[in-house]
């Protein structure tokens, strides 16, 4: 596997990881605003960014389409495997933001 690949790894675990903490501190100001909790709307918020997340850590769905097009069928399973690898990364960096507001907020593993 090539170097870029795995700065691509990383930088879709981080995009993730951003988008589920930004998204949910910053929209949760919103609700603040209008007179509601904040700390309650924010792990409402988080659970609703998880797709999203995903979605804008690999840079889009169509990219993401065409590389398992081309890998099943076009038989490179190279361009099927790294995409595979960045969904996962993404939702790794989704699962780490929502542990991260659930500590901040205090909530006990279910």
């Amino acid at each position: 596997m090539e170097e870029r690949f795995f700065a691509a790894f990383i930088s879709c675990f981080f995009i993730a990881l951003g988008v589920i903490i930004g998204g949910s501190f910053i929209g949760s100001i919103g609700d603040f605003a209008t007179g509601d909790a904040p700390l309650t709307s924010m792990g409402r918020i988080a659970d609703r960014l998880r797709i999203w997340a995903i979605v804008a850590a690999i840079g889009g769905t169509f990219d993401a389409i065409a590389n398992f097009e081309k890998g099943l069928t076009d038989g490179s399973t190279i361009d099927f495997v790294k995409q595979v690898l960045l969904i996962l990364s993404a939702m790794g960096g989704v699962k780490t933001g929502i542990i991260i507001i659930d500590w901040f907020l205090q909530k006990g593993s279910p």
